[in-house]
């Protein structure tokens, strides 16, 4: 993991940690929880259509991108490699899901207007809640660092890096990481 350096900050969580849940509305208005995607008995007790309950008993592997805000070129570049890649990320073992502080009515229209069509999540109220708690909110900036989380199956975090706000990731070490699960 790369670290951030940056003062505003706290740690962000480390590899082998317990993923934190979290519960954040997708660009439709939707509820996306972290939990939903574990294998065995967590998180299945959800009567919510769509929910926990009507999914494969052994989970998905998830791709959790954090990035500052949408229309801005480092994030919309990267958010759209992703997509071009997507059968990687978003598949039968692995769910992708990108994290901003933006509204949902933002994020509607940035995926429309990029078209990505995986889950944008609004980490809006309360504010980088989420962010916060993965350690990679920007309290000076009010916005989350470029943080992405491989975590398997069981909420584990198996692989991480952090970089600063200008500086993009490198799709591929996902895929790598991805890889080795």
């Amino acid at each position: 993991m790369t670290g951030t350096g940056r003062a505003g900050t706290a740690a962000p969580i480390a590899v082998g940690d317990q993923a934190p849940d979290f519960s954040l509305k997708d660009n439709h208005g939707r509820t996306v929880r972290l939990a939903d995607f574990r294998g065995g008995a967590a998180g299945h007790d959800s009567g919510e259509a769509g929910g926990a309950g009507d999914r494969d008993l052994d989970g998905k592997n998830v791709v959790l991108v954090f990035y500052p805000f949408a229309f801005t070129g480092v994030c919309a570049g990267e958010l759209g490699a992703l997509r071009d890649a997507l059968p990687a990320f978003v598949n039968d073992d692995t769910q992708l899901l990108a994290v901003s502080t933006d509204s949902i009515h933002t994020l509607r229209i940035f995926a429309e207007q990029e078209g990505l069509e995986y889950p944008l999540l609004s980490d809006f109220w309360p504010h980088g809640q989420t962010s916060r708690a993965y350690g990679i909110f920007d309290e000076d900036k009010g916005c989350a660092l470029r943080g992405t989380f491989v975590i398997d199956r069981t909420g584990i975090v198996r692989w991480s890096v952090v970089n600063a706000l200008p500086d993009a990731r490198d799709l591929d070490q996902y895929v790598k990481a991805l890889a080795a699960l």
